[in-house]
């Protein structure tokens, strides 16, 4: 059984959150095992001490890059390092095993290699995890789930109270997986007039929609909830009503948190990556196109979650 496991991941938000399940097969199988996660420090915070992993290291270190050089001088702390793992699980880029190479050469003796770039074949969860499979671990549902802590609950408390707002997320990874801002406009008067409270999450990307929102909304009882810390925000969508977004992170992160979701998808196929938690919902246009989701189809379905809550 393996003391000690390294999971090297890369990626943005969504990545990381798909790849939890993988996490989650590797902590069930060796519940005593020391897990690290050589990745992102902000984004892999959301499993370090909750549940999945002991510890983290940050992926944005000079000497690594050595690693992907098959004729470098290795970075001797770096070959210690990663030869104190009985296990090690990556999913960098590395078409030409360069990184692998390297790893070898450093005295690694057991990696798996997991493909980023994933097809269309499966749930993306699914095949992040299918490496696993060597290790005779097989993935049966493909929901990822976080775990916040004790403080991560204390600061959504400070932020929410009593509150259990319907959050909103205008923003993505690119302006084509957006849904028009007029219609996010529309979209928060049509719950703001139902009575019910309003949260609108954001980030360093989403500010020209955050702007926008501000400003039209700013007679409006609205909060805000912009740079929180990920398992900070993972712990405030927990304590959501409900939350519309887009194919995102931050949809990810909500679906994780066990909020009821409703997700608009354009030119990313659901099937392969939309959140698999059962409260998920998916507007999907015929066209691929964002424009073609009409405001009334997302009012109607977000009217009929209301009404079942």
């Amino acid at each position: 059984m393996p003391g000690r496991i390294l999971v090297i991941r890369g990626g943005a938000i969504g990545d990381f959150i798909l790849t939890l399940p993988a996490l989650g097969l590797l902590r069930d199988a060796f519940p005593d095992a020391h897990i690290e996660i050589l990745g992102y420090r902000h984004i892999v915070e959301l499993a370090v001490g909750r549940h999945y992993a002991n510890a983290s290291r940050s992926i944005e270190s000079g000497p690594l890059a050595g690693f992907f050089n098959p004729r470098s001088e290795l970075d001797s702390d770096l070959c210690a390092y990663f030869a104190g793992f009985n296990q090690i699980v990556s999913y960098l880029f590395d078409p030409d095993d360069f990184f692998g190479g390297n790893l070898r050469r450093a005295g690694v003796r057991n990696l798996l290699v997991g493909q980023p770039k994933l097809g269309d074949h499966a749930h993306a969860a699914q095949q992040l995890a299918a490496p696993l499979e060597q290790l005779a671990l097989y993935l049966e549902d493909a929901a990822a789930h976080i775990f916040p802590n004790a403080a991560d609950r204390q600061n959504a408390a400070s932020l929410l109270g009593d509150l259990a707002p319907v959050a909103i997320h205008p923003g993505s990874g690119g302006p084509q997986k957006n849904w028009p801002l007029a219609r996010w406009l529309g979209l928060a008067d049509h719950l703001l007039d139902r009575g019910l409270p309003l949260l609108v999450i954001g980030g360093e990307s989403d500010q020209p929609q955050l702007a926008e929102l501000r400003a039209r909304l700013a007679r409006r009882d609205v909060r805000f909830a912009e740079h929180l810390p990920l398992p900070a925000l993972g712990a405030v969508l927990a304590g959501c009503r409900m939350f519309i977004g887009h194919d995102s992170g931050i949809s990810h992160l909500a679906a994780a948190a066990g909020a009821p979701c409703v997700l608009l998808f354009g030119p990313t196929d659901p099937a392969v990556w939309a959140p698999a938690n059962p409260d998920v919902r998916v507007i999907v246009p015929s066209t691929g196109r964002m424009e073609d989701i009409a405001l009334d189809s997302v009012r109607a379905m977000v009217d009929l979650l209301v009404a079942d809550a």
